[in-house]
């Protein structure tokens, strides 16, 4: 039996017992028998998914990657956001970063020829709470995500502990 503990942290590592090619074989068996995860085997990796009824924006998918020594095998795993859903949450942190730079710039410019600088100040202090609401969001993504991440590390608890 694997630990429970793991599903609270976003990366893990399991050491195994078993060879590498039996525990791709055991995720390709699950992936023809059953239907309620979405696994995807390329190589090393094994990529699990909720059902898509039951995703939603925050929905986490589970990244497994086996690794072989001798007749053992080493599974990293990596719980993470649908990849659109990081991609967006990173573009949006840039977009704010960016134009707060530029903000500065003006503000100093302004500053420096004697210009009012309100404008300025107040386009800085509104991307500042557009970070922490971005922020927010995320934390709350995680949280909403945790069910998610526990029903996809117990099926691939199911499927190691498998014969």
């Amino acid at each position: 039996m694997l630990p429970n503990e793991i599903v609270l942290r976003p990366r893990f590592k399991i050491e195994l017992e078993q060879p590498h090619s039996q525990i791709l074989g055991k995720f390709s068996e699950a992936k023809n028998a059953q239907e309620r995860f979405h696994i995807s085997c390329i190589d090393d990796h094994i990529f699990i998914k909720l059902p898509k009824n039951e995703q939603h924006f925050w929905s986490p998918q589970l990244h497994l990657e086996i690794s072989e020594s001798e007749n053992t095998s080493t599974l990293h795993g990596f719980f993470g956001p649908n990849p659109t859903v990081w991609t967006m949450f990173m573009f949006f942190h840039v977009v704010v970063a960016i134009l707060f730079m530029v903000d500065l710039i003006w503000l100093y410019s302004n500053h420096n020829l004697g210009n009012p600088i309100a404008l300025q100040i107040g386009i800085a202090v509104a991307l500042i709470i557009i970070w922490f609401l971005l922020y927010l969001a995320g934390s709350i993504g995680k949280k909403k995500g945790k069910p998610g991440m526990r029903e996809l590390y117990d099926f691939m608890n199911e499927v190691l502990n498998s014969n």
